[in-house]
C-alpha cells in the first residue's frame, strides 16, 4: 500500500522528506459526541419514563448533543498530527494546548479500531503501543478506513527500518476460531452464568410483577450479563490470527472490529487457561503480556488476549511461533511440599513450578487451570515473600515480575530454602537471557533483512 507523496517525510532508511500536517476526519465530532447523546438519553429517558416529564429530557438531550458537538469541533480544528523523522507527533487541546512525541524506535504495537458508529461512518481510530506504556501513547480517532491502514503500514515500515512507501507486509493465517466452538466456550464458562442466571430470575420476577424500576435498578447485573455472554461472541466474533514479518496480526469483532499486531519479541509472558467445563473440549485461552499494552481491567485483558479459545495442540503451536523452541511439556515441575495442605489444602494440589534453559513455568488450579510461561530474558525482577502462616510452616512465594499485564507468574507455597535457591538460580538465569537476546528491530527480529521482509 502506497503512501502519497506528498506525505513521505525522512526517517530510517528514507533520506529527506516532507513533514506535512494531517488533520482527522471532518466527522470525528460526530463520532465522538454520539456517546454523551446516548448518556444524556439514557439518565434523562429514565426520568421521564417515571415523570412523563418528556419536554425536559428532549430539550436537556438536545442541549447537550449540540455542547458536545461545537465543542468536537474546536477539538478537530486543534488537532493535527505529522511524521517528522522518528516521531509521530501530535498536537491537540481547545484550552490546554498538548504536543506528543510517539518515538517509531520505541513502537511496540500499531491497531487499527473500528467502533460501530465509526464503521458507519467509514472512519477508523489508529492507536500507537509504545515500551514503558501502560495505555495507548498515541491516538489518532477519526480518520479514514484507508488512510488508517495506509498510515499503519507507513509507521511499521519506520518502526522497521524500511521505507515508508514499502507498503504492508503479506499475512498468512495461522488460526481462524469457528463460531460454533467461539459460541460453545461461552456457554460453558461459569462467569457466563454466574451473571445469566440471577438476570434471568430478575426479568421474570420484573414480569411477573408487572415492575419496570425493578429492571432499572439491576442495569449493572443485566450489562455484566451481556458482556460475559453476547459481548464475548460480538468481540471475538471471527477471530482471525495471522503471521506476518512485522508479527503475529489479531482481527476480530462485529460491532467493534479490531486490528492488532503483536511484534515479535514484545511477548513479556504468557498464560494458558483452562476452566473445569472445557476440559472435555480440550480447550485452552491463550493470554500475554505485551510490552506497550498494559493492564486493564474495563476491557477484561481484550487488548491481551492472544486466542480466545483453541485446542491446546493448536494454542501450543501458537506459543511456539512467539517463543521459538520452547516445549511447555517437556519442562521438569514439582509440587510443592505436603506440609502446604495445612495453608491450602485443596489448592496446593495443583501448584507446579519448573524451569529449564529458556523459561520457567508456574502451573496452578483445580478447577480452573492455569499454565505460565515466562522467558528468562523477559524476567525484570525476581522477589521471595512469605506471610506469617508460610513462615510458620517454612513455606514462601517466589514472585518473577513482568510488565504490566494479566499473567503474574508464582510460585506459591515453596519451601524456604528451595524458595531462597530459585530466587539465586532465576537472577542468574535472567542476566544470562538478557545477554543472548535478539534484537528488537521487528524486521530483525523475524529474521531476514528489513527490505527482503517487505517484499
Amino acid at each position: 500500500m502506497a503512501i502519497d507523496q506528498d506525505a513521505a517525510v525522512s526517517g530510517p532508511g528514507v533520506p529527506g522528506g516532507n513533514a506535512v500536517p494531517r488533520r482527522l476526519h471532518p466527522l470525528t465530532p460526530v463520532a465522538r459526541g454520539w456517546k454523551a447523546m446516548a448518556l444524556v438519553i439514557a439518565v434523562f429517558g429514565q426520568h421521564a419514563a417515571r415523570t412523563n416529564e418528556t419536554r425536559l429530557g428532549a430539550a436537556v438531550a438536545g442541549s447537550v448533543f449540540v455542547a458536545a458537538l461545537l465543542w468536537g469541533l474546536l477539538s478537530w480544528a486543534f488537532t493535527v498530527y505529522r511524521i517528522e523523522a522518528d516521531d509521530l507527533r501530535i498536537d491537540s487541546g481547545v484550552l490546554f494546548r498538548r504536543t506528543r512525541h510517539v518515538h517509531l524506535g520505541r513502537l511496540q504495537a500499531v491497531d487499527v479500531v473500528r467502533p460501530f458508529i465509526a464503521r458507519l461512518l467509514g472512519l477508523a481510530e489508529l492507536k500507537l503501543q509504545v515500551a514503558g506504556g501502560d495505555s495507548a501513547e498515541g491516538s489518532l480517532a477519526y480518520v479514514r478506513e484507508a488512510d488508517a491502514q495506509a498510515l499503519r503500514a507507513e509507521l511499521l515500515a519506520r518502526a522497521a527500518g524500511v521505507r515508508p512507501d514499502a507498503g504492508e507486509a503479506p499475512e498468512r493465517p495461522l488460526v481462524v476460531v469457528p463460531m460454533p466452538v467461539l459460541i460453545g466456550s461461552v456457554l460453558l464458562s461459569f462467569g457466563t452464568w454466574m451473571f445469566l442466571v440471577p438476570s434471568f430470575v430478575l426479568i421474570g420476577f420484573a414480569i411477573g410483577t408487572h415492575s419496570s424500576a425493578l429492571l432499572l435498578g439491576f442495569i449493572p447485573l443485566l450489562i455484566a450479563a451481556w458482556q460475559f455472554s453476547v459481548g464475548r461472541v460480538l468481540r471475538y466474533f471471527d477471530f482471525t490470527l495471522s503471521e506476518s514479518a512485522d508479527g503475529l496480526r489479531l482481527a476480530h469483532g462485529l460491532i467493534e472490529h479490531r486490528h492488532q499486531t503483536v511484534p515479535p519479541g514484545r511477548v513479556q509472558a504468557v498464560r494458558l487457561v483452562q476452566p473445569l467445563l472445557w476440559r472435555p473440549k480440550g480447550w485452552v485461552r491463550v493470554e500475554v503480556n505485551i510490552a506497550g499494552y498494559g493492564h486493564r481491567e474495563d476491557n477484561e485483558h481484550q487488548e491481551s488476549t492472544l486466542l480466545p479459545v483453541a485446542p491446546r495442540a493448536v494454542a501450543l503451536g501458537v506459543l511456539g511461533r512467539i517463543l521459538p523452541d520452547v516445549d511447555v511439556d517437556a519442562v521438569p515441575l514439582t509440587p510443592v511440599p505436603k506440609r502446604a495442605r495445612w495453608h491450602s489444602p485443596v489448592r496446593r494440589l495443583g501448584m507446579r513450578c519448573g524451569a529449564d534453559d529458556k523459561v520457567f513455568v508456574a502451573r496452578r488450579g483445580v478447577l480452573r487451570r492455569e499454565t505460565d510461561v515466562i522467558p528468562h530474558a523477559k524476567v525484570q525482577s525476581v522477589r521471595r515473600t512469605q506471610g506469617p502462616f508460610e513462615r510458620l510452616l517454612g513455606l514462601a512465594t517466589v514472585h518473577l515480575d513482568s510488565t504490566p499485564g494479566p499473567v503474574h507468574v508464582t510460585a506459591s507455597l515453596r519451601d524456604s530454602v528451595e524458595a531462597a535457591r530459585l530466587v539465586d538460580e532465576q537472577a542468574e538465569r535472567s542476566r544470562i537471557g538478557r545477554r543472548g537476546e535478539g534484537p528488537h528491530r521487528w524486521s530483525a527480529a523475524s529474521g531476514g533483512s528489513p527490505e527482503g521482509n517487505r517484499r
